[in-house]
């Protein structure tokens, strides 16, 4: 079977911190033929568990990379690639993975209040700025 991950089935396999839902979960995703994780998934696992399990930044970075390096895992693999290096940047994931959607749409320039994200997004040669 080929399967389209919720988040909710990711944090269950990942944290594995319900007895009944837990291997229920890590059945779903290693038996499955194909598992597609979707962006606005790996964007909500990053909030939940550097907000809910208060793991850091660095931890965070080397689960997706266990997760999307799994056999049977397909990712937009740039897109990805964008919210880690962002991630390893001390930023968020989600505003790499809009920054980079954004330039594949044709966007040129980030436009956020968050002035940390505007900073990484400058010093790596993007434009971005806050607007007045």
């Amino acid at each position: 079977m080929k399967i389209i991950a919720d988040t909710n089935i990711l944090v269950r396999a990942i944290a594995d911190d319900d007895e009944i839902q837990s291997p229920v979960a890590k059945a779903e995703l290693d038996n499955a033929e194909l598992v597609a994780l979707t962006l606005p998934a790996l964007c909500e696992l990053c909030w939940v568990f550097l907000r809910g399990y208060k793991i850091s930044g660095q931890e965070l970075a080397a689960m997706i990379r266990k997760l999307i390096s799994a056999r049977n895992v397909k990712v937009d693999e740039q897109a990805v690639e964008a919210g880690l290096a962002f991630l390893d940047a001390g930023g968020d994931f989600a505003d790499g993975v809009i920054a980079h959607e954004g330039q594949w749409l044709g966007g040129e320039t980030f436009v956020s209040f968050d002035r940390k994200a505007v900073s990484l997004l400058e010093g790596r040669g993007i434009g971005a700025r806050v607007p007045a």
